[in-house]
């Protein structure tokens, strides 16, 4: 880009006797983009028209960049990109329309190409596994910016489309090139060293990301910058620069209608109608006291002040592309779990409340409460909360690898492979996480619902305790006694699913059933070798009992692991799964007995007499409750359960994952 500066020469402004002389000459090859800082804003998107006005105001835009007009059909109906393949580019290019009020500006040259003719701007590849709006894209040497004037101000979502078209996925020299560039949005920098692969996860693959703006001064500007990061020469020459597929403009605060006024007068007939239709079923609704119970149902949220960071339901709207099911990546007992990315670039997972979840506001609340107060490697990180309308929204950080019940029992859904050290590493990164929450935070906390399912794991495969929406609050080793029992069947500890007591011991015994399905990849509630066992705890106490507690190590990793380590854990697990809640350990004496400063005893207590224990009772309550309903009715056995004993709050999505 050339960018004349402000010099006063006999009192007459030099720059705009240069641009008044270059306009005068229709010299599109001399970027008069942004040439003059002093300008209107208009005139520096318009730096060759003078006295112009805006026929009309705009509200989105949809740009098939270096290809053709193409049609796509989006949220049923048809959407039409406008294409800029007619545009060279050039060293110094400039281009705008005069109808649809956008356009776009080049700078740069790909010296090392040998084209003298600065036409090598566009990229095309036939690929058949690409749509035709990623079938061809625009590229520059250093700075590529798109523009839209006569834009309505407001809010907008920016939709950027990527598909990275130059490089192979072979394994030759065309596979080695790296792209990187800036992208800013109104001249914020909101994405650094984008790299179009990294984010596709592969070449020829599209990616979209989308980011909110506003419009103040009725112009929009998007651009892509190379800051001299990536390669240059690979694996041809010249193919270094940002490169854009499409890009698409909606607005947040209004539907647009761009159509003729028989269009328009349409939209006023069917929005008005619509208006009253609504008034009256909401007028219904309030007079038969339904919108009065909602109110009262959602009155706990009300003049709450969270200390966290809060979202727009449009940010998380966009971050996950409404929620698109592509991005679902979980569903639990409180709804549904969606990959998202937040405008500024980083990756999030988005726990979204169900309207029928049985957890409501006050776990939603308490997750909130809890967890924000909370800071450990171990433990998972709640980036803020999204509270608007009915929407209950939870955002975390994104965890690569999911969750540990995952990796170990749905192996045809996870391609981890849990290797000893790594499942060592696991185990002991679940107990500091635990001491932590029991012994060493300011506020000490019990959590209630340790298993697997709640155990996530990053890109390093560190463990980190997930999902506080029913952890309390505890002082010391006192015990309370809860009138409201919740949890897992299989991974509760007996004195608390049958009585109510509940201390931190309760979190220890969930522990040691964690152990053991760590070890053994197995779950808890859904292994049994025969018919004479409830249980993989009710196994494991056999193995110990008769001497042969290796077998319980799971066949897949074959000897490749410590049986020191093993017999370890194992004895940890069966202590702090004791059926007497004074004999488990505290969990900084399990984390110094899993690292072996701590010696482990050589006999766990009650392992000759574990059979007739209520360790199982809850769990065999429920088998046998299971086995006389039909699968028609599991829904209704399940409440029978629930009302009948009080054992528990149990959620079918925690048996599996």
């Amino acid at each position: 880009m050339l960018i004349f500066p402000t010099i006063i020469l006999h009192g007459k402004d030099l720059t705009n006797m240069l641009v008044s002389k270059i306009c005068k000459q229709r010299n599109l090859y001399v970027n008069l983009y942004k040439s003059s800082a002093a300008a209107s804003p208009l005139r520096r998107i318009l730096p060759c028209t003078e006295d112009f006005t805006c026929p009309r105001y705009g509200c989105s835009l949809h740009v098939n960049c270096g290809g053709n007009d193409y049609t796509v059909k989006e949220g049923g109906r048809e959407v039409n990109y406008e294409g800029d393949a007619g545009v060279d580019g050039g060293s110094a290019r400039y281009f705008s329309t005069s109808t649809n009020f956008w356009g776009l500006s080049s700078t740069g040259d790909f010296m090392d190409d040998n084209n003298d003719q600065n036409a090598r701007f566009i990229e095309s590849t036939p690929s058949k596994s690409l749509s035709e709006l990623y079938n061809n894209a625009r590229m520059s040497p250093l700075s590529l910016t798109y523009f839209h004037y006569c834009l309505e101000n407001g809010s907008y979502n920016v939709s950027l489309d990527f598909a990275e078209i130059t490089f192979t996925n072979e394994s030759t020299y065309t596979s080695l090139g790296r792209r990187v560039f800036d992208i800013y949005i109104q001249e914020k920098l909101v994405w650094k060293d984008f790299n179009i692969v990294n984010e596709a996860d592969g070449v020829q693959k599209p990616v979209v990301r989308h980011f909110n703006t506003s419009v103040t001064d009725n112009t929009l500007e998007i651009r892509f910058y190379w800051a001299g990061k990536g390669t240059t020469r690979i694996p041809v020459r010249g193919n270094y620069g940002p490169l854009i597929s499409a890009i698409s403009l909606k607005p947040t605060f209004k539907s647009c209608s761009e159509g003729d006024k028989k269009s328009v007068t349409v939209y006023v007939i069917v929005g008005v109608g619509a208006t009253c239709i609504f008034l009256l079923v909401m007028s219904t609704l309030w007079w038969k006291g339904y919108l009065q119970c909602k109110k009262r149902q959602r009155k706990d949220l009300e003049g709450m002040e969270l200390q966290t960071v809060s979202f727009a339901l449009k940010q998380i709207k966009a971050a996950t592309n409404n929620f698109d099911a592509s991005n679902k990546i979980g569903e639990g007992g409180f709804g549904a779990v969606y990959k998202g990315r937040l405008s500024d670039g980083t990756s999030v997972a988005v726990k979204q409340l169900s309207h029928q979840s049985r957890q409501g506001n006050r776990e939603f609340l308490n997750e909130i409460g809890m967890i924000s107060c909370l800071q450990h490697p171990n433990l998972v990180k709640l980036h803020g909360c999204c509270i608007e309308g009915t929407e209950l929204l939870l955002v975390y950080e994104y965890l690569e690898n999911n969750s540990l019940a995952r990796a170990l029992f749905n192996p045809e859904k996870s391609q981890l492979i849990l290797d000893w050290p790594t499942r060592f590493k696991i185990c002991v990164g679940i107990a500091k996480g635990l001491a932590y929450l029991h012994e060493e935070s300011s506020l000490k906390i019990v959590h209630r619902d340790i298993k697997a399912t709640n155990v996530l794991l990053d890109k390093d495969l560190n463990p980190k305790i997930s999902d506080f929406g029913l952890a309390r609050l505890t002082e010391d080793e006192k015990t309370y006694i809860s009138t409201r029992v919740a949890g897992t069947i299989g991974y509760m500890a007996p004195e608390y699913a049958l009585w109510g007591y509940l201390s931190y011991k309760a979190d220890v015994y969930s522990f040691g059933i964690v152990l053991l399905e760590i070890v053994s990849g197995k779950n808890n509630n859904n292994y049994a070798p025969s018919d004479n066992f409830i249980c993989l705890l009710d196994w494991a106490c056999h193995l110990l009992q008769n001497g042969k507690i290796e077998e319980l190590v799971d066949d897949k990793l074959g000897s490749r692991f410590s049986k020191a380590e093993a017999e370890r854990i194992i004895k940890v697990a069966l202590l702090c799964t004791s059926a007497t809640p004074s004999l488990r350990p505290v969990m900084s004496e399990a984390v110094g007995m899993l690292e072996g400063q701590r010696d482990v005893p050589d006999e766990i207590p009650e392992a000759s007499t574990y059979s007739d224990d209520l360790r199982f009772k809850a769990l065999k309550d429920f088998q046998r409750e299971r086995l006389n309903q039909s699968a028609s009715s599991n829904q209704a056995q399940l409440a029978s359960i629930q009302t009948a004993s009080d054992l528990c709050e149990y959620n079918p999505e925690s048996r599996s994952d």
